[in-house]
């Protein structure tokens, strides 16, 4: 698979600027943001660089324990849906945001 050597790169950091909108003083303010494992995720998966996976990856127990919080997600757009399918072969229709945009009465336009 693509990140099969995370584990070499434990010191990677998640970059904060992936969390613009929130204000973050101190360390509390950082470790409540990363207790939203779905929203880091999310994050990373639109907008994060290779170093900012590998860190979810330290972050959260390894590439498995990504992929469940992955098909977590409520929402991704057509393009990052099918990224994450691809790269860590995750069928569509494990996906809940996948799912959920199955149920709509009409498409999302992108």
């Amino acid at each position: 698979m693509f990140f099969d050597n995370f584990a070499k790169l434990n010191n990677a950091n998640l970059d904060r600027h992936l969390f613009w909108e929130y204000t973050i003083n101190d360390e509390s303010d950082w470790n409540n943001i990363l207790k939203n494992k779905r929203l880091v995720v999310k994050r990373v998966i639109e907008l994060g660089r290779i170093e900012d996976f590998y860190a979810i990856f330290n972050l959260y127990g390894g590439v498995e324990n990504v992929k469940s919080i992955i098909r977590e997600i409520e929402f991704l757009n057509k393009k990052d849906m099918n990224f994450v399918s691809i790269i860590f072969k995750i069928k569509l229709e494990e996906l809940r945001c996948y799912k959920k945009m199955q149920l709509m009465k009409k498409p999302i336009l992108y």
